[in-house]
C-alpha cells in the first residue's frame, strides 16, 4: 500500500515540476514573440488587457497540469 501511495507522490512531482517548465517556456515564448515587452507592460504600465492575457494563459496551463496529474 506505501508503494502505491509513494509511486503516486513521485508522479504528482514530476507533473508538477514539468508543468512549471511548461509555463515558463509558455511565458518565455509569449515574451519573445510579442513586439513589446510583457513584463513591462504589465509592471510598469499597468496594461489591464496584457494582465487578463497573461492571467487566462496561467489558468490554463494550471487546468492541463491538474488534469496531467489526475
Amino acid at each position: 500500500m506505501e508503494e502505491l501511495g509513494l509511486r503516486y507522490l513521485v508522479s504528482t512531482i514530476v507533473y508538477s515540476f514539468l508543468g512549471l517548465l511548461l509555463f515558463m517556456a509558455a511565458l518565455y515564448l509569449i515574451e519573445k514573440v510579442t513586439q513589446f515587452s510583457v513584463s513591462k507592460k504589465v509592471v510598469q504600465e499597468g496594461n489591464v488587457a496584457v494582465s487578463i492575457v497573461v492571467g487566462s494563459i496561467i489558468i490554463a496551463m494550471g487546468i492541463i497540469v491538474s488534469a496531467a496529474i489526475h
